[in-house]
């Protein structure tokens, strides 16, 4: 089978796996946020947590509970690490304060960018306690904030969009918990590492000794894909045999970095009463993500210069085990999320395609984006199409029958703008720094890549990297941390603010003038609007950096 077909039936087979599991983890994830009985673990979590599981919160207390838990979660991750030489498993290892500030954030809020080399800095005590624990919670974060705009959205009258505690806990316990055990096992059985040594020690060809690390691999590299999370247990991440040996362990990676945004859509449509919602939202997200996977695969699939010639495309950079088709699948797969995770190295892509994975954080990463960041994500952007198509028919815009007014359109643009603001922000004053030459291995357009790459992935909480780029002085360390915290909670914060907006109101009946949210016509408006946003805001960055680069 030539590589192109072989990698047109891994897309094929993972369209395949999403359809079967869409209606019942949809509806599943459905029934787990309306289910009125909470499970004896769960009653456990509220007892010591002092919680009263059937009162609901107003948005304000909601979001001042999101914010304290990931506050407090910042702060003892960044113990965990300071603290690993009295840890089990530290293998005389130490995290230095930058890094494990770094990090602390990096987790926290869902990004998991590494300035680091896991094997050699991180004990097993670390990554179980302190990392993994964070994949799971921080991606429970992100789906509990969706479910209560959600509930904006289905409630009238009311100042109540349910309670935090709950949401996160059931997330964890009810959603991600099962289907991370499951499927450790499934990767452990692939040959997917499971160790608590250190490593093994291994005689060279030459004579020589070295050792090659071990780690609880599959067991986070479950979590780290299913949570949208990203960071991996070896330095090589998902390009590492010992994390991903094989197009059976790829594909089911990929599978897992997809399928609860993807079921959210079914969710969604299942909350507000109306599936065709849900359907509408997948299919912008089909759109978006068949688009890019094109530019993505093909730029490499045809990537110019006698080596590429050669090896019948852009392989620099690629696992052979995977080749072209694969790694763009996984290439696209990551950063159309909020991922991070890599099986190629994205520093190696051509310019289109380096462009590609760019454009796809750079749209809000909604195609499918996040476990529940990709939902808020998209109907935020669904509010301004709406908003905009108010404007040009000259009437009050409407979604789901509640009224996009002053305050919802401002919630919108603050939840939409956080992430454009400190991107280019970051991504400036990092190109007046005079450290910043010294830190890139590629001069010129790919040099700019690099670091716009750097501060994309950070503000969208993606976490990959163009890997040209040495982050890891003070400057990189410090305000690439501000970027995770700013680009995760200031949009938390307007969701939940418009969330609450939206569940004060009353609904209001459709009338003859309603723009149908379920027609074609509104998928198209809501394509459009991503990458109208997405153009106006970034093409002057990217025409400096991949394009000219592609162009070149």
């Amino acid at each position: 089978m030539s590589p192109t077909w072989a990698g047109l039936l891994q897309v094929g087979l993972l369209l395949l796996a999403l359809a079967v599991v869409y209606k019942p983890l949809g509806d599943y994830m459905a029934r787990v946020f309306t289910a009125k009985k909470h499970l004896r673990l769960e009653r456990a979590v509220y007892k010591v947590g002092r919680v009263d599981p059937d009162s609901e919160q107003h948005w304000k207390t909601y979001a001042s509970s999101a914010l304290a838990f990931s506050f407090v979660s910042v702060v003892l991750l960044y113990l965990i690490q300071r603290l690993q030489p009295l840890l089990p498993w530290n293998f005389g290892r130490e995290v230095s304060p930058g890094v494990a500030f770094n990090t602390a954030f990096s987790f926290v809020a869902n990004t998991n960018w590494q300035s680091y080399a896991p094997e050699t800095t991180m004990g097993h005590a670390v990554q179980m306690l302190g990392l993994t624990v964070q994949n799971f919670v921080s991606a429970a974060v992100g789906l509990a904030v969706a479910i209560a705009l959600v509930r904006g959205f289905i409630r009238s009258r009311s100042d109540r969009l349910g309670n935090f505690w709950v949401d996160l806990t059931r997330g964890t316990v009810r959603i991600l918990l099962p289907i991370a055990f499951l499927f450790a096992i499934v990767l452990i059985a692939l040959g997917v590492v499971q160790s608590l040594r250190s490593g093994v020690a291994v005689t060279n060809p030459d004579g020589s000794t070295s050792t090659i690390a071990l780690a609880p691999a599959a067991s986070q590299e479950t979590i780290k894909e299913l949570g949208t999370n990203g960071g991996g247990i070896f330095n090589a991440n998902s390009a590492h045999p010992f994390e991903n040996p094989n197009s059976w362990t790829n594909l089911i990676e990929i599978f897992l970095i997809m399928v609860i945004p993807v079921c959210l859509t079914r969710t969604f449509g299942i909350l507000v009463g109306n599936k065709r919602q849900g359907t509408v939202l997948l299919s912008v997200m089909g759109v978006l993500w068949t688009g890019m996977l094109a530019v993505i695969w093909s730029s490499e699939a045809n990537a110019s210069g006698p080596l590429a010639l050669l090896a019948g495309g852009g392989m620099e950079g690629k696992e052979v085990r995977f080749g072209i088709g694969a790694s763009s699948l996984f290439a696209n797969a990551t950063t159309a999320t909020s991922t991070g995770a890599v099986n190629a190295a994205h520093d190696s892509l051509s310019g289109l395609g380096g462009g590609g994975t760019l454009l796809n954080m750079m749209f809000g990463e909604l195609s499918p984006g996040g476990v529940g960041t990709g939902l808020y994500s998209i109907l935020v952007m669904a509010i301004i199409a709406m908003f905009l198509a108010g404007l040009m028919v000259g009437r009050t815009p409407e979604y789901l029958g509640k009224k996009l007014g002053k305050r919802e359109v401002t919630c919108a643009a603050i939840a939409i703008l956080a992430m454009p603001t400190v991107l280019l922000l970051g991504t400036g004053a990092a190109l007046l720094m005079p450290d910043t030459a010294g830190a890139l291995n590629n001069p010129g357009a790919h040099g700019f890549s690099e670091v716009l790459y750097a501060y994309t992935s950070a503000s969208n909480n993606n976490g990959s990297a163009f890997g040209g780029l040495t982050a890891t002085n003070d400057w990189f360390q410090s305000t690439l941390g501000a970027c995770m915290a700013f680009g995760r909670f200031i949009p938390i914060i307007a969701v939940l603010c418009l969330a609450g907006s939206l569940a004060s109101q009353r609904k209001v009946p459709e009338t003859a003038g309603t723009l149908p949210t379920t027609s074609p016509l509104f998928a198209t408006m809501l394509v459009g609007t991503v990458v109208l946003v997405a153009a106006l805001t970034f093409i002057p960055a990217l025409a400096l950096g991949p394009i000219a680069e592609a162009l070149a």
